[in-house]
């Protein structure tokens, strides 16, 4: 039997045997050399030479991705490592670093239990660190630490190991700040990286060497070892006494839970069922033997296997034939294949056993985030990501006769990738694109082009902006086509508080399914509960509100009240863009008695005009998207990068200097951004190093919006005149 059959083999036996698992995944800011850990994690487990290790880059195996020197695809792989005469199986996910592929960070961390945080021992935690910890955290995933790059303290900048400690710790400290801040609250200090104990580590991926505390006592190898071998450049003897492999699968093993610990507290949290139910009580003991459940987290498209479904099984044992349902999807598939990942080739196996990660084919219909069960049961939460689409191009087939093919790779494009929306504009033709940022509809037009050999013409990016009020609004009538149906709304502005307990989940988007529950904690949140009691929907960061008493016929007509909300939600009234942080009230209704008379051709008008309306009475104003931008800099260019971020209404939050470098951190309308890399480039001849993250939407000022809103409806063949009251209210 070769190698390669062997280590299947043991990795068939492992997988039955939970408590020897460990699913984790490397998490960390774009240029902290996560890739190249990744491949000596590997080379460490004998799936690839150590020559090759660091170059070879296995898990970043797309095209662009080697390119572009960057992941940004999540890649899975099993691997077995030994520890203390033990064999455990480590599925490993390495996740993008660029805050455009966040996406794949959040459904990644839905599979694992474990993550390691890779931070650069000269930069320092970077506000990615912080986005990747709290997309972590809130999924109760556990962290460890690497500290990687401590090469460049010793050779380049030529740290007394008083100051490499100092250095370390300042690390440690900001690493175990954030995770005081985010960590579940039983969690807070179970949760912290310790040196002593083992789950920090540090060392040089790019060398391929580690040092943990334990190690150290183990092995005997000492930190001036470590100094001496590197100023000497013996990097041989380096990585000989100090494996990166093994010290970092070690602590690992040590330090991150296995599925049977794991899913005893990340079940109650991710899955809001019947905990006590026969398929709640496999979930949260990883039984094997119990019903099968297992999330989706990632679709990937296979030119010979079709659609690949990537995920977590949570109990039960997912096998070959088995028929499933899909519960939001509301099907039935069967199950063709069943396999493991390692790295760009898939295993296929009889079955897997819950605890694993899994990769499925038949599940047509899957979306990320999806739930498949043996039964019908509750499905898990929703994935929350941590930053939206606000970045829009117009797609358009360059031969009319490539428009199916197209239409069926945009479909495909954003189920392989829900960060990405796709909207097929009737009225235009257009297809239009949203994304996190340039870099993310940059790398999906290339794949539109290389996978699907379709080729189009592409707009100049576009902002995607939000609409919203600042006041409460009087009670607005609005009637059906037919006068026979009257709805009679207010709308105001949400609060912040209750705005941000909807994007960190702690409020449902969609139906409650507890009404009393989340009354209950708008109520906390400073809602009047009598007013609250009356939730009926919350849909992108807006609410509906039932707040009449006794009206005939309501319930029957309820969920076209709550489509036309959606619609009225999705296209404001003053230039057809998303509206945010609004409540809207249904104050009093009267509804025909015959059916006939209250469908959706009556009732979708009369409540979409009654919404508009009244936000056009509660002062309607523009939101747009901003960008925390990162940039690390020189001192004698920091004047040229001030001026730069002036020129595009760039606010200054932050300025510290670390030796001879400032740490420039600023927020800036995302609008304002496109063309900055070249810019910056240019005025600090290439020596800013620089990153951005989501940073919510700011309201745009009222001198700038009615110019931006004539040029939002002109792009969109409206009118360009911004509408008024009269416009939008229908005449009583």
């Amino acid at each position: 039997m070769g190698k390669r059959e062997e280590m299947i083999k043991e990795i068939k036996q492992l997988m039955t045997q939970p408590e020897r698992i460990r699913n984790m995944g490397i998490a960390a800011h774009i240029d902290h050399g996560k890739t190249t850990l990744s491949d000596n994690l590997l080379a460490g487990a004998g799936m690839i030479s150590e020559e090759l290790a660091g170059k070879q880059l296995v898990l970043d195996f797309d095209e662009q991705e080697q390119a572009r020197g960057i992941t940004i695809n999540a890649a899975n792989v099993s691997m077995i490592h030994e520890y203390e005469g033990q064999k455990y199986l480590i599925n490993l996910i390495d996740t993008p670093g660029h805050v455009d592929f966040g996406g794949d960070v959040t459904r990644a961390m839905r599979a694992i239990d474990g993550a390691i945080i890779v931070v650069d021992a000269v930069e320092g935690v970077m506000p990615q660190t912080e986005t990747v910890l709290r997309q972590a955290l809130r999924e109760y995933v556990k962290p460890v630490l690497f500290i990687n790059k401590v090469d460049r303290l010793i050779k380049e900048l030529k740290l007394t190991p008083q100051q490499m400690q100092e250095r370390f710790v300042k690390v440690i400290t900001d690493v175990n700040r954030l995770i005081r801040r985010y960590a579940p609250p039983e969690f807070k200090d179970k949760w912290l990286v310790k040196v002593e104990d083992g789950s920090v580590a540090f060392g040089s991926a790019y060398y391929n060497w580690a040092l943990s505390v334990p190690y150290m006592r183990k092995t005997g190898v000492s930190f001036k070892d470590i100094i001496d071998l590197t100023n000497a450049g013996d990097l041989k003897t380096l990585r000989k006494k100090a494996p990166l492999h093994v010290v970092v699968l070690d602590m690992v093993v040590r330090h991150l839970p296995n599925p049977l610990q794991a899913q005893k507290y990340r079940i109650p949290h991710l899955w809001r069922g019947d905990i006590e139910s026969e398929i709640g009580q496999a979930m949260l003991n990883c039984d094997p033997n119990g019903k099968m459940a297992m999330v989706v987290t990632k679709i990937i498209i296979d030119k010979h296997a079709g659609e690949v479904a990537t995920g977590r099984v949570w109990s039960g044992t997912v096998k070959t034939g088995q028929e499933v349902y899909l519960i939001t999807a509301k099907r039935k598939a069967r199950i063709q294949q069943v396999g493991i990942y390692m790295g760009p080739e898939r295993i296929n196996m009889e079955a897997i056993p819950a605890g694993n990660i899994v990769a499925v084919t038949g599940l047509k219909d899957a979306m990320a985030g999806e739930t498949v069960s043996e039964e019908q049961i509750e499905p898990f939460e929703a994935l929350h990501y941590i930053s939206e689409p606000v970045v829009t191009v117009a797609v358009e087939a360059k031969n009319v006769k490539d428009l199916p093919r197209l239409i069926e790779a945009l479909r495909q494009l954003a189920k392989e990738d829900p960060t990405l929306h796709v909207k097929i504009d009737e009225e235009t033709g257009q297809h239009l694109l949203s994304g996190m940022g340039e870099l993310h509809l940059e790398v999906k037009l290339v794949h539109l082009k290389d996978k699907w050999g379709v080729d189009v013409d592409v707009s100049e990016p576009i902002v995607v902006y939000r609409e919203s009020i600042t006041k409460q609004s009087p009670i607005v009538e609005g009637k059906s086509p037919n006068k026979h149906n009257r709805f009679y709304i207010v709308v105001e502005p949400m609060p912040d508080e209750i705005y941000q307990a909807i994007k960190e989940g702690e409020i449902p988007e969609g139906r409650p399914k507890d009404p009393k529950a989340v009354a209950k904690k708008l109520a906390e949140l400073g809602m009047d509960y009598e007013m609250a009691k009356g939730i009926v929907d919350v849909y992108n960061g807006n609410m509906f509100l039932d707040n009449t008493k006794g009206i005939q016929y309501l319930n029957e007509v309820m969920d076209l009240l709550v489509d036309g909300f959606h619609q009225a939600m999705d296209e404001g009234p003053l230039a057809r863009e998303p509206v945010m942080k609004v409540i809207v009230r249904l104050m009093d209704a009267k509804i025909h008695e015959d059916n006939v008379h209250r469908g959706p051709a009556q009732i979708y008008p009369a409540i979409r005009t009654a919404i508009h309306c009244a936000m056009m009475k509660a002062n309607p104003v523009l939101y747009e998207p901003y960008q925390k931008v990162i940039i690390n800099v020189p001192y004698e260019y920091m004047g040229a990068v001030s001026r730069e971020l002036n020129q595009r209404r760039g606010q200054l939050v932050d300025m510290r200097q670390e030796g001879e470098v400032m740490i420039i951190i600023a927020e800036a309308p995302v609008a304002e951004m496109f063309g900055f890399a070249g810019a910056i480039r240019g005025a600090t001849s290439g020596r800013a190093l620089w990153s951005t993250e989501h940073a919510g939407f700011k309201r745009v000022p009222n001198e700038l919006a009615i110019n931006i809103i004539r040029q939002i409806r002109q792009r969109k063949g409206l009118d360009p005149n911004p509408p008024t009251e009269k416009d939008v209210c229908p005449q009583q």
